[in-house]
């Protein structure tokens, strides 16, 4: 009597499991909701070269914040080829003329971002204005022996895809090799010994959170945007580089580790919280780092590199959350952090509030959407 009640028991637990087990939405669905949230943006900024006001203080529409709009955007694009998404890219391109905040001589990773979507245009119509100057901008980071550029994470999503972009279109490894010199700076010299923590397979913002630093409850920071940022840069420079292309296996490794790491800190409602191993530490529902991951485990589902029975119901959860909880009627995102470096930045991070720059969201919701949209 007792084994046939646990086998109703058990059958029963299996059942409402499977029951309320998440599935991927429905991709008219999906891209309604990516239509929605760009159409919103679009509207909101139909002048494409209008500065933008933030913190007391005009900035260019080319820089990085918007820059990784126009990454979402060319995402987009590719799975509904909507004309006016690639002619209002084109349009912020030529209203910048097709140019680098600083110059060519920058050396900032911030600066470079607009270059992926400048190099994609080119891609398209290889008008050589298109990437004149940023060929020219990380040519000289080729030729100089400096490689400590890149003190803080998030710069390998703004500048490594423009290395490996430029290396894929000319054919030369010299792009990649630079590449690789500054990531590796990063990850295992910089700060005291590196920002990448192979122990528990996540990125320590910068240096300012290197060891001894903790979070109020005595764990490690690591900040959700900032690692997300790292699995789009791994992610985006696999996509871009052949197979054959040197140092690709290290690129790999580290992001199956940080899969690997990121899989158990999911919170229950779909999201990542903003200080990944301390749900004290601001935690609570935010966009831009959820989908920075999700974006990360759909690619790597869709290459065959995560087990899908594995990670599918992960990225539903995910993905299902933000189409639920972010996304108002009108399009606009909720839950967005606005700009800063950790957790305490940019709160409350509410359903309601706008962040203070109101693009990288959008660019990042869409880098995930469109991912997630690709899987069977």
């Amino acid at each position: 009597m007792r084994n046939h009640f646990l086998a109703i028991l058990i059958i029963s637990l299996f059942g409402f499991t499977h029951l309320h087990a998440q599935k991927l939405p429905n991709k008219s669905e999906l891209l309604k909701s990516l239509t929605a949230a760009n159409n919103y943006f679009m509207n909101e900024w139909a002048d494409v070269s209008k500065p933008i006001w933030a913190i007391d203080k005009t900035r260019p529409s080319n820089i990085w914040t918007r820059g990784v709009y126009y990454e979402g955007l060319m995402a987009l694009y590719k799975i509904d080829k909507q004309k006016r998404y690639y002619d209002y890219a084109v349009s912020w391109g030529e209203a910048h003329k097709w140019g680098l905040r600083n110059g060519t001589n920058t050396r900032n990773g911030d600066d470079q971002c607009c270059g992926q979507t400048y190099i994609d245009l080119y891609l398209i119509d290889p008008k050589p204005e298109r990437i004149k100057d940023i060929k020219t901008c990380m040519d000289n980071m080729v030729n100089s022996e400096k490689k400590d550029d890149w003190t803080w994470i998030d710069a390998l999503q703004m500048a490594m895809p423009v290395f490996a972009q430029l290396g894929v279109i000319y054919k030369d490894d010299r792009y990649y090799e630079k590449m690789y010199q500054m990531y590796m700076h990063t990850k295992a010299v910089q700060g005291e010994k590196g920002l990448y923590n192979s122990a528990e397979g996540l990125w320590y913002r910068d240096k300012d959170f290197d060891p001894p630093y903790t979070t109020p409850s005595g764990k490690s920071c690591y900040w959700s945007r900032g690692d997300g940022w790292v699995v789009a840069a791994l992610v985006r420079v696999l996509d871009i580089m052949p197979k054959n292309a040197p140092h690709r296996e290290e690129y790999e490794k580290t992001y199956l580790e940080m899969m690997k790491a990121l899989t158990p800190l999911q919170r229950s409602d779909g999201f990542w919280n903003v200080s990944l191993t301390d749900e004290t530490d601001f935690g609570g529902k935010e966009l831009t780092g959820t989908a920075l991951f999700t974006y990360g485990m759909a690619w790597g589902v869709n290459k065959g590199l995560l087990n899908k029975k594995k990670y599918n119901p992960i990225i539903a959860k995910a993905i299902n959350a933000m189409m639920k909880d972010c996304v108002h009627p009108n399009g606009f995102l909720g839950y967005v952090q606005g700009t800063g470096k950790e957790p305490k930045d940019g709160q409350p991070v509410t359903y309601d509030k706008v962040p203070n720059f109101d693009d990288f969201g959008v660019g990042c919701f869409l880098l995930a959407g469109a991912e997630v949209y690709k899987m069977k």
